[in-house]
């Protein structure tokens, strides 16, 4: 599994309804492409959830890693390219995945957090540690799946949790930054290939 995202930051002033007619338009398209496991087409609005901005921020797992590089080689891409510019693509290697109760639904929103482990840490003990948050969070109510991700360059773990409706509020941790979408589609060709547990 590999997960990706790229944020397009939007002028505070943009019309997201503009957003929100192009994934209803478009969003489908990629709901048979091969080696996909899920994309959620997610936004941010400037005041809503704490959002300083507004952006269109999709957010893919990839069975395939050539699936990936289709994806990015081929028109899919090339019409963010066209439209918005080249964003810069953020890709982390899969750590774990879990279904949670409601995966049959259509989920509405999404939570990303992001942290870096200190110089000192042991990477094994935190990603342990962080496998353990994915399997609780997994089997929390109105879960449609999460997933636990790194970056071993930046040693950054990311971890990506779909709600079937807005995910609970938590509590600020020191060091982990978190955002919060509205999800406007979720294509999920392949999401039943992607394996659950610990992806090694």
């Amino acid at each position: 599994m590999h997960a990706m995202q790229y944020e397009i930051t939007l002028p505070a002033d943009y019309d997201m309804t503009t957003i929100r007619h192009r994934v209803a338009t478009r969003g489908a398209l990629l709901d048979d492409f091969p080696g996909l496991g899920l994309k959620a087409y997610g936004i941010r609005e400037r005041g809503v959830d704490g959002s300083p901005v507004n952006q269109y921020t999709p957010f893919y797992l990839w069975a395939a890693p050539d699936a990936m590089n289709r994806f990015l080689w081929g028109p899919g891409f090339r019409g963010i390219r066209d439209d918005f510019g080249r964003p810069a693509v953020q890709h982390w290697t899969g750590l774990g995945f879990a279904r949670g109760p409601a995966s049959a639904s259509a989920p509405r929103a999404a939570v990303r957090r992001t942290w870096r482990l200190p110089a000192d840490a042991d990477p094994a003990e935190a990603v342990d540690g962080a496998l353990g948050e994915l399997t609780r969070l997994g089997g929390t109510a109105g879960v449609h799946c999460t997933a636990l991700a790194v970056d071993p360059r930046h040693w950054e773990l990311v971890s990506f949790t779909v709600w079937e409706h807005a995910g609970p509020d938590t509590p600020e941790r020191p060091g982990v930054a978190e955002a919060r979408y509205e999800v406007l589609h979720l294509c999920r060709p392949e999401l039943d290939a992607l394996p659950e547990g610990r992806q090694w």
